[in-house]
């Protein structure tokens, strides 16, 4: 596929790291107190299926640096795809540039060089598929058809995509930190149509990892995504009322992206989060244990260090309910006076500690209410928590699925919502940097007709 994809990635590394090591003595050479780059290159192969015919095949390959220097509190960046030794001189030419025309800030500056990482441990986050045009179009295919056999309703398909990405990021900075790693993704999925009388519906699936063997199989994707397909058929709209929401794991994942949002540095010192102030207080029900996992071997969110060099490392974000850190880049942790907490680019791997039971008891134990299975919309408002969003699912009555519900608005208020958390089940059945089971809300308001 790539020759990064073959026994040549640590001669790339090598030659990457070099490219930071000149572009920041150039920065010096120029003047600059300090500067700090990362440089990637990344190659792959993508494609798509449809009704059995090939639709569209790519060989990708992309190349970029980002450079920012700084002139005691001043700070100046730019980008570039060219990796050529005058490209790179040019793109450090131009940040110094920027740099004397921009205003001071006093957080601008490298983290403290305490505390860059000291090794790069292997996470096993490289796993390369050097895979044949031909055996991946055949993969796509037997997903599509595994999919557009699994029911007689499956009327139509939008077809099945296939991508596997192989990649090296290095990152460096004046203190003399210079680090990088090789690493990998492949993914499968498909999406179909189904039709029953005037009713018609589309849902899909997917699987991402690391390495092959960690995918589900083709065959596997594709009748999941028919069986989601289906059920949603014949949905009916509700009327408006107050009621309990299970989350399906997979929709899940979208609160505890509304909490990370929500702790983030960025929105903090800007004073634009509805959890300003609460740090060591209870945002939970006592039961929630919410964590970060950067370590994880072949985790799709895991890295050594983060965007600044800072070290990563495992913490707890909620332990019994109580808010334990926020997630803090360099800059905006000196904004808030406080120390990073090494998350410049985000939470890694966030987790919630799973209950025991599986998504049959979280639905009995929702006994009467919507089990949501689909949003649309970006109704989350960061600054007060007020949260709204068009969903569609099932209607549950006596622990027992009823019917699919389409059309309609769930609302609350996040802060309500994450002390109404009743039970989280162990259904994470699902490939994310984010891991969860279902969500059990206590109460939400439902609009419909």
């Amino acid at each position: 596929m790539s020759n990064l994809a073959t026994a040549d990635s640590a001669e790339q590394l090598a030659r990457l790291e070099q490219t930071i090591e000149d572009l920041l003595k150039e920065a010096k050479r120029r003047g600059a107190s300090a500067a700090e780059a990362v440089v990637s290159n990344t190659a792959g192969l993508e494609l798509s299926v449809r009704l059995g015919e090939v639709e569209t095949v790519e060989h990708t390959r992309d190349n970029g640096l980002g450079i920012s220097v700084y002139f005691g509190h001043r700070k100046g960046s730019a980008s570039t795809s060219d990796l050529s030794p005058d490209a790179v001189r040019d793109a450090v030419r131009q940040a110094c540039s920027i740099a004397t025309h921009t205003q001071a800030d006093r957080c601008a500056g490298l983290a403290p060089a305490e505390l860059m990482a000291s090794a790069v441990p292997d996470l096993d986050l490289n796993h390369p598929w050097d895979i044949a045009v031909e055996e991946a179009v055949e993969i796509a295919i037997r997903c599509e058809d595994a999919a557009r056999g699994a029911d007689s309703r499956i009327v139509n398909s939008e077809g099945a995509s296939f991508s596997t990405t192989a990649g090296l990021s290095v990152y460096g900075n004046s203190h003399g930190f210079v680090g990088g790693y090789p690493g990998t993704r492949h993914e499968l999925s498909c999406a179909v149509v189904a039709k029953d009388g005037e009713s018609m519906q589309r849902d899909y699936w997917w699987t991402s990892a690391r390495s092959p063997a960690d995918m589900e199989p083709a065959e596997a994707v594709g009748r999941r995504a028919a069986e989601r397909t289906v059920a949603r058929l014949n949905a009916r709209r509700l009327g408006t009322c107050e009621v309990p929401v299970l989350f399906r794991a997979d929709v899940a994942t979208g609160l505890l992206r509304s909490l990370a949002g929500a702790i983030n540095g960025g929105n903090l010192f800007r004073e634009t989060s509805f959890l300003l102030g609460k740090l060591e207080q209870p945002i939970f029900p006592g039961f929630v244990r919410i964590f970060e996992e950067p370590h994880r071997l072949r985790g799709l969110a895991s890295a050594p260090f983060d965007g600044d060099g800072v070290a990563t490392k495992a913490k707890d974000v909620v332990t019994d309910g109580v808010l334990k850190t926020w997630l803090l880049d360099h800059y905006s942790a000196c904004k808030l006076g406080l120390t990073t907490t090494g998350n410049a680019g985000g939470a890694r791997n966030l987790s919630i500690a799973l209950g025991s039971d599986d998504r049959d008891a979280m639905i009995r134990r929702l006994d009467r209410g919507l089990f949501v299975t689909s949003l649309m919309g970006q109704g989350v408002k960061m600054i007060t928590g007020d949260y709204s969003r068009g969903a569609a699912g099932f209607w549950v009555e006596h622990g027992e699925i009823q019917y699919p519900v389409e059309e309609i608005t769930i609302a609350g208020n996040l802060a309500d919502m994450f002390r109404g958390l009743v039970a989280v089940g162990n259904d994470c059945d699902f490939a994310s940097s984010i891991t969860t089971g279902s969500w059990l809300i206590e109460r939400m308001t439902v609009a419909g007709e």
